[in-house]
């Protein structure tokens, strides 16, 4: 590791996909430079890391950032610059011992996730390492990962009736990262087309997915099926699987129970509600089939179909180590899905992945629903070999940035391997 001293740290205003405020952030030594984006999610858990607002009405609605900026720009800039240091860890400690709150509420997740990003590009840099390489987990394999492409949008991603938030595609039988992604575009091709043909909006989520009127998530399941075929490639857990993020939190009711699609299921009826789509349809994986708090549906749709499918934790667990510990303790999912922004920083982030390898637990790297042409988590999902990830639909500059950086880092590092690693499919068909 190369001892570095950095010379300028800056941070600026800028807009996220949605159009809402973010901000980029510039750490500088000497004349190089790197600069890193920050996301903002729109479904987040209770616990994530704080995400700091300016909370005044005169400028976009409240959501500003200045506050932020002006964290990077004064109190961190001046911790960081005109002093040696060795390696991430310990800029990252640093800052959350400088920001002194459990979730990084004075200094902001914002600000300190956006320089620990940007110190990671720095020192890479400075030990002359494509980032990648430079994130590489000990004892694991780096690899391109199996995206997962959000085809389809719902909950709060699209504000329409459907109640599910995400309908992906995931092309688990690809031979390379490029026929991967090449299936990703054709098959949401062909599902414009069957929406355009049966009177549907073709409107966008969030996303990227198609926002279309839909109450039935099965519906949505027979018409991914249909555009899989459609576009040539067969449907099933073998060649081109399908992927949920039902995001339950968001449609559980105060009383405990959950509203799909006009019906009220309590917690069990939900969970065989699962359990039949999984039965008629290629689903492989379910990231937040239940709600954040609900620690007994949880064990019960894992005692059901832990042994058949992913089950992803992501409000439950935000992407922290402890919060992934005390799921495996009590037999809550067996994947986490891995957001940077939602811990704070990238040495967290990394030490939350080293959980789940040591659990068993399989890792999914995401985007947020709010978020940037930054490519860092492409980086973050070939280093960490993980074998996964979700970036959005094969759509719009901000999602396609990361697959373009896969083919990128493919093209540059032939003989990478693709898919998810081979003791990271262990349940049963997988």
């Amino acid at each position: 590791m190369t001892t570095v001293q950095f010379t300028d740290l800056r941070a600026h205003e800028i807009l996220d996909s949605r159009g809402r405020p973010t901000l980029a952030v510039t750490v500088s030594r000497g004349a190089r430079h790197a600069t890193a984006s920050v996301p903002s999610g729109a479904s987040t858990g209770r616990h994530e890391a704080h995400e700091l607002r300016d909370d005044d009405s005169a400028r976009y609605g409240g959501a500003g950032v200045l506050t932020a900026i002006g964290s990077v720009n004064g109190e961190l800039r001046e911790l960081l610059c005109g002093r040696p240091w060795h390696e991430l860890s310990g800029v990252d400690s640093a800052m959350r011992d400088l920001d002194g709150t459990p979730n990084l509420s004075r200094l902001g997740a914002n600000a300190v996730i956006g320089v620990s990003m940007a110190v990671a590009r720095l020192l890479a840099d400075a030990d002359e390492l494509p980032l990648w390489t430079w994130l590489r987990v000990s004892g694991a394999t780096a690899r391109l990962p199996v995206p997962h492409f959000n085809v389809l949008n719902g909950g709060v991603h699209a504000r329409t009736a459907l109640a599910f938030q995400e309908f992906m595609i995931a092309p688990l039988g690809a031979r390379s990262m490029g026929d991967a992604i090449r299936a990703g575009a054709e098959i949401y091709r062909a599902l414009r087309g069957l929406l355009t043909d049966a009177g549907h909006s073709v409107g966008l989520g969030d996303e990227g997915g198609f926002a279309p009127e839909f109450t039935q998530p099965e519906d949505v399941l027979r018409l991914l099926v249909r555009a899989i075929e459609e576009a040539g490639y067969p449907a099933g857990l073998d060649a081109v699987a399908i992927a949920l993020d039902p995001a339950a939190s968001q449609f559980c009711q105060p009383d405990g129970s959950y509203v799909v699609g006009g019906h009220r299921h309590s917690a069990t009826e939900l969970v065989q509600r699962y359990v039949e789509m999984v039965r008629d349809f290629p689903i492989w994986s379910i990231e937040d089939g239940m709600a954040e708090d609900d620690d007994a549906g949880w064990q019960e749709i894992t005692d059901e179909l832990g042994e058949h499918v992913q089950l992803v934790g992501d409000d439950n667990f935000v992407t922290n180590p402890a919060l992934i510990a005390r799921g495996a303790d009590a037999g809550i999912a067996n994947a986490a899905l891995i957001k940077p922004n939602q811990i704070g920083t990238v040495t967290e982030t990394l030490a939350a992945i080293r959980v789940c390898r040591d659990r068993g637990y399989r890792q999914m790297i995401s985007h947020r629903s709010g978020e940037t042409c930054d490519d860092f988590i492409a980086d973050l999902a070939v280093g960490t070999g993980c074998g996964q990830l979700k970036a959005g639909a094969p759509a719009r500059g901000e999602r396609v940035a990361k697959y373009n950086r896969l083919m990128m880092i493919d093209t540059a590092c032939a003989g990478l391997p693709y898919g998810i690693p081979a003791d990271a499919r262990s349940t049963p068909g997988r």
